[in-house]
């Protein structure tokens, strides 16, 4: 018994339909109660009248909502409280949301602020897009090399002949230590000799003085700090000082410290080129007699504004082959190298490709991305997982009026709620974490509060966060339908899990291919440390000969040094041990193809120095006052003996640029330069003029501070104008790890808390899926199921959605650091077990991050947990 359909159709038709479905009730129960008293036919025409008569303009014109639109602060207030409700109610999974968001926005923050100085390297030099450094590259023995390094008539030659091109030409020294005295204090520090116009092309910023002051040969510009260093806080501008010993000078200028980010920021002091000519005889003879085949120094430009650097370099490309046609052979070119380059391009390949840091920027860029994405996996996850449990909300809002855009727009206010708080907590973070982040990656970063870029990408990245974050769980839970969500008729569907299953695959791949990168880079560094140095760097130090005082006396500060009982042994060399900074050309020995270029690492050593610094024989012997011969005498490594052909090398005669040389020994190859690259041939000969360094082995039955002590109190007899500052040996060959260790340190550092992120979204999983099927427990448990049957029901689907995680890592890390390792031609192998080990810990972390909500749920008493369903 049904009242006429047409009948109910016109009430639809022309009511409101929240007006209609309360006259439809009335008039349906009104229909069953005629039909019981005056019969069926009579009930059907009654209900047409009663419908009829309703069809009026007064219930006719109203709109579709009974309910007035609120304001729109109104509304925001209204989500903006349930939300805080929502949060405070379920505070298990606020913590782990804003949490697990926080630590990733803090994650993308710092390598955002890190990338940030990476590109704005240099940056600071107002001719940043028109500086470049004079280059020069060619190809020998079928390897591209390219090098800064350059004879000293090529700045006057690039001034003069190519002058139109050019707004400033600077001639450079190396930045290295001098000793800078005024009256009785004195300290080591870095500087360099420049042309007088580097401080209009560096845009010095002068806090007293002038830029011009380097057109006094006998002058010198100090950085800020030094000048403080030197003279407090008097002003130094026209006090005279030392350079090393000898050179007297007077300050021109002080200057601000170069930033951190710089190239110069190790240059503390800058003096005249031609203080540095008029000083140094041998420079002197290089440029009065114009020798193009002298590679000791550095040339760096200012291109004019007309031109650019491709331009340039087309024009002087050919000019080391102009002058010295007798290298025809490597063609080389001589081109500028832009200084936005300096910094992330600061390498190449064998193949003449530039590489350099900018391989970690987008390294770590895309770090950053996936940490973050991590955090937002956790979101959509827990907010997907637990629709259920708001399913019947999201129904009655929809019943008593709400339509999808305000639900949708709840979901988006509670999702950038979270956001917001996790933004500030991010921040906070970072402000903890960024003293060690500095230390560990070399940097002095700071938050950019007064920059807007950063506050425009900090807001904008966090309401981008929010919207990602949110958008799933906004659409999807708005879109469930009241009906039946009322009737408990509503089902999210087998396949409803299976989105939160790819994004966990998609966290646990991100998490364990940067596991397997962090053990292989660490793995890799501890391959280099492993490697056999061919010395003993144990209770080795080096000393700089800076003044004439320690030539001049060497013999007796050698003396002095040994009877203090605190020194076993004493030399000195062109370079320390951990430096191989010279190489040359023109050797000729038995044996060797007239078409063969030749190129030897030479190193310039004294009488003692093979047992200073541990020599290993193989053949021969070390260099010995008793045989005079010795001063023509060499000693060659064995990777030198190898590139030679040489079957019994003792005894053999090399000439080095027509000189005849005997060669008395062959030592194990001493590792000089880098580790991670195979031995140079390299060949050591006596020479007391071609003296750098004073290296001095310790005596191991002495404290070393005791020692250090009195090696002090002698240097100061000797050398008392100098402060005593000596480089540990050990110390200086850490360094060559530096970059990879730095390298290693941020990425394990990530890989911690992705793995972190992941394991706090894991945790919030495994709680939602155990409270899910606290029935189902109840029941097995009852049935007989054990502890360890209800742990294994609730880890498994976890477990597996480790391996296929696994399976998809393994592949993209071996590939990816496969290609890593290709640059360095000393390299460890990718072992088997490295790709097992990642992947038992990342079950390890799995099943421990699980088993608490699955032990919790597996004790707890069934009969409370089918009573309470």
């Amino acid at each position: 018994m049904k009242p006429p359909r047409f009948a109910t159709y016109l009430l639809h038709l022309f009511c409101p339909p929240h007006r209609a479905e309360e006259l439809e009730g009335d008039l349906d129960e009104l229909f069953r109660q005629r039909v019981r008293e005056v019969g069926l036919r009579k009930a059907r025409w009654r209900y047409m009248r009663d419908v009829v008569s309703l069809l009026r303009p007064s219930l006719m014109k109203e709109n579709g909502n009974e309910y007035p639109t609120p304001a729109f602060s109104t509304m925001l207030r209204n989500y903006l409280k349930i939300a805080l409700r929502n949060l405070a109610k379920n505070r298990v999974y606020s913590f782990i949301n804003i949490g697990g968001l926080a630590v990733g926005m803090a994650v993308a923050m710092l390598i955002g602020l890190w990338i940030y100085d990476e590109l704005s390297f240099d940056r600071y030099f107002q001719n940043y897009d028109r500086i470049a450094k004079v280059m020069q590259n060619g190809t020998f023995n079928g390897e591209v090399f390219h090098g800064e390094y350059n004879p000293a008539p090529m700045g006057p030659e690039l001034r003069t002949i190519y002058g139109d091109n050019f707004t400033h030409v600077i001639m450079s020294s190396w930045t290295r230590d001098h000793i800078l005295a005024y009256g009785d204090k004195k300290l080591t520090k870095t500087g360099n000799y420049l042309s007088a116009d580097a401080p209009d092309m560096l845009t010095l910023k002068m806090l007293s003085g002038t830029r011009a002051g380097l057109k006094d040969q006998n002058s010198i510009l100090l950085s800020e700090s030094t000048a403080k260093t030197l003279f407090g806080e008097a002003d130094p501008v026209g006090k005279l000082m030392k350079i090393d010993n000898k050179l007297d000078v007077k300050v021109t200028g002080v200057y601000e410290d170069f930033p951190y980010n710089t190239e110069f920021r190790e240059m503390k002091f800058i003096a005249p080129w031609n203080l540095y000519v008029s000083s140094e005889s041998w420079v002197k003879r290089a440029q009065d007699n114009v020798e193009w085949g002298n590679f000791s120094w550095q040339v760096l430009a200012q291109i004019a504004p007309n031109t650019d650097f491709d331009a340039v370099s087309a024009k002087i490309k050919d000019l080391r082959l102009k002058h010295n046609p007798e290298v025809a052979f490597i063609k080389p070119v001589v081109y500028l190298l832009p200084m936005r380059k300096w910094h992330l391009y600061s390498g190449w390949d064998k193949s003449g490709n530039l590489e350099g840091r900018i391989q970690y920027v987008w390294l770590f860029g895309i770090i950053g991305v996936f940490v973050l994405l991590l955090a937002c996996i956790n979101f959509m996850n827990l907010s997907t997982a637990r629709s259920e449990k708001r399913a019947k909300e999201v129904g009655i809002r929809k019943a008593v009026g709400s339509v999808r855009s305000q639900l949708i727009s709840q979901f988006f206010s509670e999702s950038l709620l979270v956001v917001s708080f996790a933004f500030v907590l991010a921040i906070l973070l970072v402000l903890l974490i960024l003293p060690v982040f500095n230390e560990v990656a070399d940097k002095q970063i700071g938050i950019l509060w007064t920059n807007p870029v950063f506050w425009f990408c900090g807001i904008g990245f966090s309401l981008l966060t929010g919207l990602i974050a949110g958008s799933y769980p906004a659409l999807y839970l708005s879109s469930f339908q009241a009906v039946k969500v009322l009737k408990g008729t509503f089902r999210v569907g087998r396949f409803a899990s299976i989105p939160r299953q790819v994004l966990v695959v998609v966290q646990f791949t991100v998490s364990v291919t940067l596991i397997i990168g962090t053990i292989i880079v660490f793995r890799q560094i501890q391959y280099a440390k492993d490697r056999p140095v061919g010395y003993d760097r144990t209770g080795l130090i080096t000393v700089a000969m800076n003044t004439p005082e320690l030539h001049q006396h060497y013999n007796a500060l050698r003396d002095a040094l040994i009877q203090t009982g605190a020194v076993v042994d004493m030399s000195t060399s062109s370079a320390p041990a951990t430096d191989l900074n010279s190489q040359n050309s023109g050797f000729d020995w038995e044996g060797k193809d007239p078409n063969f270029k030749d190129n030897f690492g030479t190193i310039a050593v004294t009488h003692d120095y093979g047992k200073t610094v541990g020599w290993q024989f193989v053949q021969g012997r070390d260099f010995s006052r008793q045989f005079t011969s010795d001063s023509s005498g060499m000693v060659i490594n064995e990777t030198a003996v190898r590139y030679m052909g040489l079957k019994d090398p003792v005894g053999k005669q090399v000439k080095w640029n027509g000189k005849p040389y005997r060669v008395v020994g062959v030592i194990k190859d001493m590792l000089m330069d880098s580790p991670f690259k195979p031995v140079y041939q390299t060949v050591y000969v006596m020479d007391y003029g071609w003296a750098n360094v004073i290296n001095i082995k310790l005596n191991p039955a002495q404290s070393t501070r005791e020692s250090l002590a009195k090696i002090e109190g002698v240097f100061r007899k000797f050398n008392p104008g100098s402060p005593f500052d000596y480089r540990f040996t050990d110390q200086q060959y850490a360094l060559k790890f530096a970059a990879e260790e730095r390298i290693g340190k941020l990425a394990s550092g990530f890989a911690i808390l992705a793995i972190l992120i992941s394991c706090l979204g894991l945790f919030g999983l495994a709680s939602f899926v155990a409270e899910q099927r606290t029935k189902e427990i109840g029941v097995r448990k009852v049935l007989g199921a054990s502890v360890t049957n209800v742990w294994a029901l609730l880890s498994k689907d976890f477990v597996i959605l480790v391996v296929i995680a696994f399976s998809i890592a393994t592949p993209i890390a071996w590939y990816g650091l496969n290609n890593w390792l290709q640059k360095y031609e000393y390299r460890t192998e990718i072992s088997w077990w490295i790709f097992v080990a990642a992947g038992l810990g990342a079950l390890v972390v799995t099943l421990l991050t699980v088993s608490f909500q699955s032990i919790k749920a597996a004790l707890m008493n069934p009969v409370k947990s089918l009573r309470s369903e």
